[in-house]
């Protein structure tokens, strides 16, 4: 068994962490003051130190990382892993400078494995170029999206164009007036067999009967630097048929294939933002004296480190491990580790993040350091992707039957 990483993994981490050390962490104070000037709050991706900062990313060949194949880096997702966990360090600015940010990541994966001749040129090479973005809308308040055959959205064919109405909502990016297109989730045949009524379809964001009503708060953080998670509506939407993905009934398939590599992304840059709380966490603890003492001479604070450097290292190898397994037997057959990390990743960070913030005092809590919009952040991601109930019951009944088979098998 080899821990090691690869001449390459190496390589570009060496490269990656230069490049964090000496442009995004100095930038994370100027991109949050550009922002505060910008016309338009939600239009985060066109402040100008961010096109700074991807020029740069560009010239050193950290671009497109997360994505194989001739479109992106090349990378397996064993080799792509350590660098998202990097890029986790600074999950506000660091993947978008990279151009690995969600949700563009999932929308460029879907495109590249679904989408047409015609709608790579016309979606997917922009957002490989990093000149739009985009937003998945599948989620809906009236229906329990957990589920995604439960999507209420209609997309009904009418001559040489599809007509959708419905209502979605924390749509990720949305906000944005530069998520030029939404790729929507809807179902197009209400009779069909359960998981062959949805579809997915390219709906751009200026076509007439897309109303944009709200951005959503997170903990009363509005995430604009994401492009917010807008509440929306599709009335009497007509696009043409060419827009939609693949065919009618492919849309839950398309959803479950982008929906796992994207799972495991957000785990690796969970994994980022853990390292960081737990460096600002000690350099708190050795500089700050309470009762007579440093905090790192605490009994309670030593336990939260040494918790805290247990569990990111856990949770690192069960990481690493989906990852290898989604490059060597694919997303299918790593589908228990999948639904493994998504469990536990949000729920052992927040964890992590809560004792940095507690090590901190008050200013734990405030804009002045990162680790309180990390854990709204980390909390976010225990429904994202699906809520940790349904993984929790879906690898709950996998385990079983594998128990059950393993019985059997020696009677």
């Amino acid at each position: 068994m080899d821990f090691t990483f690869d001449a390459r993994t190496e390589e570009m981490r060496a490269r990656l962490l230069d490049f964090m050390d000496t442009h995004v962490y100095p930038a994370e104070p100027v991109f949050a003051e550009q922002l505060t000037r910008l016309e338009d709050r939600w239009a985060w991706d066109s402040v100008p130190v961010l096109a700074e900062l991807r020029a740069e990313a560009r010239r050193r060949g950290l671009w497109n990382l997360f994505l194989p194949g001739a479109h992106g880096a090349g990378l397996t997702n064993l080799q792509y892993a350590p660098l998202a966990e990097i890029t986790g360090r600074s999950v506000h600015l660091a993947p978008a400078v990279v151009n690995c940010a969600a949700p563009d990541t999932g929308n460029m994966e879907v495109l590249s494995m679904f989408g047409d001749e015609a709608q790579r040129k016309e979606w997917l090479q922009p957002l490989l170029e990093g000149d739009i973005r985009s937003a998945f809308a599948m989620t809906e308040p009236d229906v329990a999206s957990s589920d995604a055959t439960n999507v209420a959205t209609r997309i009904e064919r009418d001559g040489d164009e599809y007509v959708i109405n419905g209502r979605k909502w924390w749509i990720t990016g949305a906000m944005n007036p530069n998520a030029r297109i939404l790729i929507v989730m809807g179902k197009t045949d209400p009779a069909a067999e359960r998981h062959r009524q949805q579809s997915m379809i390219l709906v751009p964001r200026n076509t007439a009967g897309v109303r944009i009503h709200r951005g959503m708060e997170v903990f009363g953080y509005d995430d604009h630097y994401h492009g917010g998670h807008a509440e929306l509506t599709f009335s009497d939407v007509r696009v043409p048929a060419a827009n939609l993905i693949g065919g009618e009934g492919d849309g839950f398939a398309i959803a479950q294939a982008r929906l796992g590599p994207g799972r495991v992304h957000h785990c690796m840059r969970l994994i980022g933002a853990a390292e960081r709380a737990i460096e600002l966490m000690c350099a708190r603890a050795d500089e700050r004296v309470a009762f007579g003492k440093p905090l790192a001479e605490q009994g309670v604070v030593r336990d939260w480190i040494a918790e805290a450097r247990v569990r990111v290292e856990q949770l690192r190898l069960l990481v690493l491990k989906t990852a290898w397994l989604m490059d060597t037997v694919g997303n299918k057959g790593a589908h228990t580790e999948i639904q493994a990390i998504k469990i536990a990743s949000p729920a052992t960070v927040q964890w992590i993040l809560d004792k940095a913030i507690q090590a901190h005092g008050a200013g734990g809590l405030s804009q002045d350091l990162p680790l309180a919009a990390a854990y709204a952040n980390a909390r976010t991601l225990r429904f994202a992707d699906g809520p940790d109930e349904v993984h929790k019951n879906a690898l709950a009944r996998a385990e079983l039957r594998r128990q059950a088979a393993a019985r059997a098998a020696k009677h």
